[in-house]
Formats: structure tokens, C-alpha cells, sequence
């Protein structure tokens, strides 16, 4: 690794940690039980929407109630996602006049989009016109978004509160979250975006001559359109010159923003963040990385101030770092290594046998290898999925480290609120295997953690597991799947293996060498995605209800401190190792059989 790796990580860090802090009070504001000077200003229109919508924003739901609550709002969702896609064909602002998606990849694409994992089996620029980019897909960036934030504080609210039935009000936590904190961000946001060249427009696709003209092979078809072939079964095809370059358009500022705050990653072009019309610049691209762990960090924060001791939240903190900063560095050493293949190869005579450039394959070159390797290092920690790169071409333990990233529950920050509450599951855990070994009841932030959460918490953190090597199974043994792999060997696995632990923690980003829209994996990856993101959701909401029904226990002289180095230790090592028992097998069949292969 150069100077200019670590200058850029570290000024990285230190403006994150700079901006956390206030983020996370700010949040503890937004969503305290009292009102106070931020809530007050919008309280008139918080009223008015109660009343449209026939909410009685004084009801303090129980845990089966705001769970209720929560799935209707986002089968409601997905249902109307359906429907655009289904549709768009005969709707307005389609100056591209696409057609309506398959009924298989619009139910996936609902369900990715609503569940904030926006995994993409489509190309945006040809295959979603501006009123479904814009009234399904970037509104529920918003509301995906909120979601995941209003169960956190949800759960937050089951440790703070004491002998309550509550947890809170969804419809509540979901209009706060919207309008005191995605809606002003995200115009912010967007307006900076705006400034550094990233559109904002509805106009018609733009055909520009090419500076120089070519030829390319272009389908000869038939009379119906289907593709003509010759007697070996081969596609026809004939020379035709190539004079111009169709440019897409859009309104793709005001989708993006909102893409990186909501950790949803859902790209308005197919090219995602590596396209010049989302992130055109260095400034845009650090934009970009702050906006995806500026909430997921404050959440850390928020929780401390909630349950009246700030140190908890820091705690929380200092775990996601311990884990987040040395396989950031890893990546980005292993890019900067370049590919080992090369290294015995008499193409780059450096001193040190390496490639002086590192892979830039994939990368583009106004990031270079330090900020992709961040950027993909920040995406796969906060369940974001945008990527500026091009995740097939890391080298092989290059992409090991967002596929782990991932497979660790998508915990270390995770996606807004759903990365925090399922932290808070391995804190339970932590604390119970600490109670086990000093013989007596594990307490957590004052309460007494037992069979019942044990089984929430525990249920949280095995779901997305089991999803992960049951469907990579299921996909490796099923030729329609194994057909679709661009790639043969360790690297084909390692694409099934990725697209897999990305649905099932609500990800969304993959190895393009996976051809997914297929009626296979867009059914299993839909049952992936929907599986992950509610069944943890529901768990942690449970657990919240028990909690919150429990007495305050004091602390003693047999409690663990939850606030120390001590746990910090004892927590991070129980988050890796869930991830390096559960998906070793896996890793060493994939990116680390590869990388044994290159070498050799």
C-alpha cells in the first residue's frame, strides 16, 4: 500500500467520525418521546398527515402491533412496484417507450427495492422509464429506508423503556424519519451532486456523433425479430458502421442521494456508481461514501443517548471499526498487489515483482484503486450495494472481503437500522456466552437477557446463514442457475456464492459475471430477500417487546461491563467468529481456491 491509500482511508475515517457525532444526537431528537425544538417545527404537518391518513399518533403500538403495522406498509409497497413495472409501457414519462418487465423480474425487482436490498437484474437505462425510476424505485428508497430506521429505534426504545408494553408508534417513526431526516439530507445531497455534473433532467435520450466511426457486428433478424442462425447454430450477423452514441438521460441526482443515505445502492444507470452521470468526480465519489455510513454510524450514537449512557453507543462503534478498518486496508492492499497471474509474466518489470499500477481492471480511472477499494470495502459493510467498480475483476482476495463483509450479517454498519438492530442481536449473544462463563444471568444495558431473547437474537443471526448455504446449494446443483455463470471454476462459484450472500443480507451488489435474470434466480433470490429482511425485522421487534416489559436491573458487582475494551473484544470476536465457522467452507471452494490456483 502507498502513502496516498492511507491518507485517503484516514481522512476518510477522521470527517466520518467528525460528522457521526452530531448526526447521532440529531436523531436522538427526532425520535425522543417528548417534544422538543426539531419536532416542533414540523408538528403541524405531522398532525395533518395523521389526520389524512387516519392515524392516531398517541397509540403506543405493542411489538406484534408494529410489526403488523410494518409488513402491510411493504407488501403495500411492493404490490405498487409491481404495478408500475408491470405497467410502464402505457404510463406517462417514457420518452424511450420501454415496454413492461417479465412478471418474474418485476416481483423481483419489487421486493428488492422494498426491502432495501436493490439487487438489480435489469439495466436502468434500458429497462425503467423516468416515472418508475422516480414514483417506484426512488420512493421506496425513501421508505425502505425509514423502515429499517424505525424498527432500530424501535428496538433502542425495548432497552430504554421499563415495565411498558409499547415499543413506539411505526407510523410515527416512519413520518419522522422521512421528513426531519431522508428528505432534507437527501435534497442537500442532491443539490451537491447536481453541482459536481451528476443529471437531473427529463429530457429524451441524446444520439452524439462518435469522434471516430467503427464497424460492429449487428444480428441479422428475421421477419418476427428473433435471430437468425447459420447451420452450426451460430448467430448471424453483418458488418454496420457505427456513427453515433446514444446518451441516456434522466432525473438520476435526486435517485442517487437518496441511494447512499438509505444504504439501498439501487443504481439509475446499470453502470451504478461507476458511471460518469452518478459519480463524475473524486469530490462526488467521497460525497457518495460519507452518505452511505453517515446514518448507520450515528445510529451507534443515537442508541447511547437513548438508553442514558453514551458509552454503549461508542462501544457499538469501536466494534463496527475494529472489524470495518483492517479489511478496508485488506482490499486495498490486495488491488494494489495486483493480479498474481501477472506476476511471473514478463509484461511489468518492476522491482518488487508486483504490477506498479495494481488491478485496475474493472476500476475506473478518475477513482484509481485507493478510493474503489474504499468505496467497495464501505458498500458491502453497510448493505449499500452501489459499487464504482467493477466487483468480478478484484483480485481473488480482493473480493473475498466484501463476500465476507457481507456474510457476517451485514452488521459492521450494516443498512440503515437494520445493520444496528442486527449488531444488537450478536451484543445479546455476547452477553449471554459472557453469563455462561462466569456462571450466573447475562444482563444487557440493564436488563436481564434470557431464554426468550436468547432465541430472537439467536434466530437474527441464523437466518441470513442458513439462507446462504442452502440456496448456494440449491443454485450449484441447478443447471438453469450453473448455465448463467460467466465463469468456470472457484471464480463461477465465487459469482453464485456472492449473488447469494448478497440477496440474503439485503446487499444488493454482485460479480457481473452472473447472467440472474432468469426466472430461477429472480424467484430464489426473491425469497432470499424477502426472508432476510422480515424475519430479522420481526425477531428484533419481538425481543424489543420482552424487553421493554422487564424491570430495570442495577448494576452490580457480577455485571459486565458493556462499555469496555473488554467487550469490545468479546463482541467482535463473536461476530467473526459466527461468519468464519459458518462460510469458511464455502470461502476456501471460492475466492481462496482461487487465489491458490493463481499463485501456483
Amino acid at each position: 500500500m502507498t502513502a496516498n491509500d492511507y491518507l485517503q482511508i484516514g481522512i476518510y475515517l477522521v470527517v466520518l467520525l467528525l460528522l457521526i457525532k452530531p448526526m447521532g444526537s440529531y436523531m436522538a431528537q427526532v425520535f425522543a418521546d417528548e417534544p422538543n425544538r426539531i419536532t416542533r417545527i414540523g408538528a403541524g404537518f405531522e398532525r395533518l398527515l395523521y389526520r389524512l391518513c387516519g392515524i392516531d399518533a398517541r397509540e403506543d403500538m405493542g411489538w406484534k402491533t408494529y410489526a403488523i403495522a410494518m409488513l402491510l406498509f411493504n407488501v403495500c409497497g411492493m404490490v405498487l412496484v409491481y404495478a408500475f413495472q408491470r405497467l410502464q409501457g402505457h404510463l406517462p414519462l417514457n420518452p424511450q417507450h420501454f415496454p413492461a418487465l417479465s412478471p418474474d423480474l418485476s416481483i423481483n425487482t419489487a421486493i428488492s427495492f422494498v426491502s432495501n436490498t436493490n439487487w438489480q437484474a435489469y439495466s436502468g437505462e434500458s429497462a425503467m422509464s423516468y416515472l418508475t425510476q422516480m414514483a417506484a424505485l426512488a420512493v421506496q428508497n425513501f421508505l425502505s429506508a425509514a423502515t429499517g430506521i424505525a424498527v432500530a429505534i424501535a428496538v433502542i426504545r425495548g432497552f430504554a423503556r421499563k415495565t411498558v408494553k409499547g415499543i413506539g408508534n411505526f407510523w410515527v417513526d416512519l413520518t419522522r424519519t422521512t421528513l426531519y431526516l431522508l428528505l432534507p439530507i437527501s435534497f442537500v445531497l442532491a443539490l451537491l451532486l447536481v453541482s459536481q455534473g451528476v443529471i437531473q433532467n427529463f429530457k429524451a435520450y441524446v444520439d452524439v456523433p462518435v469522434v471516430q466511426t467503427s464497424t460492429y457486428a449487428n444480428p441479422v433478424t428475421d421477419a418476427t425479430g428473433n435471430a437468425v442462425k447459420d447451420a452450426s447454430g451460430n448467430a448471424v450477423t453483418k458488418p454496420a458502421p457505427l456513427t453515433t452514441e446514444t446518451l441516456p438521460m434522466g432525473p438520476a441526482a435526486s435517485q442517487i442521494a437518496i441511494k447512499m443515505l438509505g444504504t439501498n445502492g439501487g443504481g439509475f444507470f446499470g453502470a451504478n456508481s461507476a458511471h460518469p452521470y452518478e459519480n463524475p468526480t473524486p469530490l462526488s465519489n467521497f460525497l457518495e461514501m460519507l452518505a452511505i455510513l453517515l446514518i448507520p454510524g450515528g445510529l451507534c450514537l443515537t442508541f447511547g443517548e437513548m438508553v442514558g449512557d453514551k458509552r454503549q453507543g461508542w462501544a457499538i462503534l469501536a466494534t463496527m471499526l475494529v472489524i470495518f478498518i483492517p479489511l478496508t486496508l485488506g482490499v486495498t492492499a490486495a488491488e494494489q498487489a495486483g493480479n498474481p497471474i501477472l506476476h511471473a509474466l514478463p509484461i511489468d518489470q518492476h522491482a518488487s515483482a508486483l504490477q506498479s499500477g495494481g488491478n485496475m481492471e474493472g476500476k475506473e480511472t478518475r477513482f484509481g484503486i485507493a478510493a474503489s477499494s474504499l468505496f467497495t470495502a464501505i458498500t458491502t459493510a453497510a448493505s449499500c450495494g452501489a459499487v464504482n467498480n467493477m466487483h468480478d475483476s478484484l483480485t481473488p482476495l480482493g473480493g473475498l472481503v466484501p463476500m465476507w463483509l457481507m456474510q457476517l450479517g451485514e452488521v459492521i454498519f450494516g443498512g440503515v437500522g437494520s445493520g444496528f438492530y442486527g449488531m444488537l442481536a450478536f451484543s445479546v449473544v455476547a452477553v449471554f456466552i459472557a453469563g455462561l462463563m462466569v456462571g450466573r444471568t447475562p444482563e444487557y444495558i440493564g436488563k436481564k437477557i434470557e431464554a426468550y431473547e436468547m432465541k430472537m437474537a439467536s434466530l437474527a443471526v441464523l437466518i441470513p446463514c442458513a439462507l446462504v448455504v442452502i440456496c448456494t446449494a440449491i443454485a450449484v446443483m441447478t443447471p438453469a442457475a450453473t448455465a448463467t455463470v460467466g465463469n468456470p471454476g472457484a471464480h463461477g462459484f465465487s459469482e453464485i456464492l456472492y449473488a447469494v450472500t448478497s440477496a440474503s443480507n439485503n446487499n444488493g451488489s454482485a460479480f457481473g459475471g452472473l447472467s440472474a435474470n432468469i426466472p430461477f434466480w429472480n424467484v430464489m433470490l426473491s425469497v432470499c430477500m424477502f426472508w432476510s429482511r422480515y424475519m430479522l425485522a420481526i425477531a428484533m421487534l419481538a425481543m424489543a417487546g420482552s424487553l421493554a416489559a422487564k424491570k430495570h436491573v442495577p448494576v452490580s458487582a457480577g455485571t459486565l461491563p458493556t462499555h469496555t475494551p473488554l467487550f469490545v473484544t468479546l463482541l467482535t470476536s463473536v461476530v467473526i467468529v459466527v461468519g468464519a465457522l459458518t462460510f469458511l467452507p464455502a470461502l476456501a471452494l471460492g475466492p481462496i481456491a482461487e487465489y491458490l490456483m493463481s499463485v501456483h
